[in-house]
C-alpha cells in the first residue's frame, strides 16, 4: 500500500491512470485500527487495484472536497475521477470492503 507524504505525490498517484483505491484513515479512529490488520489480505485479493492510505487529517482539504467525514472509508478511482465509494461512519469488515472492491474486479476483466 501507497503512503503518499504530501499533495504533490497523491495527486502524481491519483494522476497516474491507474484504477487506486484510497483508503482514508486515521491514527485516532479505532474503526481505521480494526480494518488496518485486514487490508494486506484485502490487497491481495484485489491485486489489480493500486491502494493509497490516505490519513484523513494529513489531507483534510482533500477529504473535504470529496466529502469523506467518516472513516475508514475507500474511493475507487480512475483517470483522477472517481469510480465508487465505500463512505460512511460505520465500522466496516473485510467482507463488506472485498464486496465492494469485486465489482471493480468485474469491470477490470469486461474492459480486457
Amino acid at each position: 500500500m501507497q503512503v503518499p507524504a504530501s499533495y504533490e505525490t497523491l495527486a502524481q498517484i491519483i494522476d497516474s491512470g491507474s484504477k487506486c483505491v484510497l483508503f482514508f484513515t486515521a491514527d485516532w479512529c479505532p474503526d481505521c485500527q480494526f480494518i488496518a490488520p485486514l487490508m494486506p489480505a484485502i490487497e491481495q485479493d484485489h491485486p489489480n487495484l493500486n491502494f493509497v492510505e490516505v490519513n484523513r487529517d494529513s489531507f483534510l482539504d482533500l477529504a473535504k472536497k470529496w466529502d469523506i467525514y467518516g472513516i475508514p472509508s475507500f474511493v475507487v478511482i480512475a483517470d483522477g475521477r472517481e469510480l465508487g465509494r465505500l463512505v460512511n461512519k460505520k465500522r466496516k469488515t473485510k467482507a463488506e470492503v472485498s464486496a465492494f472492491l469485486a465489482q471493480f474486479n468485474e469491470e477490470m476483466k469486461e474492459e480486457k
